[in-house]
């Protein structure tokens, strides 16, 4: 899959056809026909304004990855989720870049040192969403002497939560990042709301300290650069790469299951497809 979508966007861009109404409108209209897509592209328009964005980004920043998985424990012939998972995840719904961008450094580090904004300019409300008294107020005391606005203030959740979470309103993702770095709260636990402002809910994965339990404050490119380990991370611009072959069982010949390179060795009295 990473393969053929990097030689259709290859193919695309140096055809010019994403430059091109006529062709775009065509691949368009064929997609939302032919395919069951997000709400968020179920039009023409929508497809046309995403091929054009698209156009726009060189095929070097553009990266296909598989989520990292690892033997079942129990089943040799399945797979589990594998460490390095949950850093991809962070990463993707942190809008961080999973490519390097010029001397070494990546586009999340130029993006998170871009998008900053001063502490004394942030106001938080911090709920207490757990069940421990005082929480609230041990983060909002935290945040005030790390310089944040006099408006941080703590309040008490509509309700116990689960895990903590930092909202914030539109245009104010740079604050929230902010925020998060001052508590060491994973990008994972940051998402948009439809009000303005910030506020925290310290959820009962945070019980206790002034800090994310296991948070760290890495060089955001570290954290860029570990998140694909492991993911099977290609660009788009690699255009002599060969597909990984299955180590799992994967096809099945005359009824018996066996990996690809099993079958291929088997089925010797077929032509090759490059042939």
């Amino acid at each position: 899959q990473h393969i053929f979508l990097s030689s259709m966007i290859r193919k695309f861009k140096s055809a010019g056809t994403l430059t091109d109404p006529g062709a775009v409108y065509d691949l368009a209209d064929a997609a939302t026909k032919a395919l069951t897509v997000d709400d968020g592209l179920d039009t023409v328009k929508k497809l046309i304004g995403l091929a054009s964005d698209v156009n726009k980004v060189p095929t070097k920043r553009m990266t296909f990855t598989t989520m990292q998985t690892a033997a079942d424990p129990a089943d040799g012939n399945r797979v589990v989720v594998g460490a390095g998972a949950e850093t991809l995840f962070e990463a993707i719904a942190g809008d961080r870049s999973l490519t390097t961008g010029p001397e070494g450094k990546s586009a999340a580090t130029a993006e998170t040192s871009a998008a900053t904004v001063p502490a004394w300019q942030i106001a938080v409300t911090v709920e207490n969403g757990t069940a421990v008294t005082g929480r609230a107020a041990a983060i909002a005391a935290a945040l005030t002497d790390q310089g944040f606005g006099s408006g941080t203030k703590p309040a008490n959740a509509p309700g116990l939560s689960a895990a903590t979470t930092l909202t914030y309103g539109t245009g104010q993702e740079a604050e929230a990042r902010t925020v998060a770095e001052a508590l060491k709260l994973p990008s994972a636990r940051l998402k948009q709301g439809t009000t303005t402002g910030l506020t925290l809910v310290v959820g009962s994965d945070w019980p206790g300290g002034t800090s994310y339990p296991g948070g760290t404050s890495p060089d955001p490119s570290t954290g860029t650069r570990t998140a694909a380990d492991g993911a099977h991370a290609s660009t788009a611009d690699q255009a002599k790469t060969c597909a990984k072959v299955s180590p799992y069982r994967t096809v099945t010949l005359n009824g018996v299951s066996m990996t690809p390179a099993h079958a291929y060795a088997a089925a010797g009295g077929r032509p090759d497809s490059d042939g």
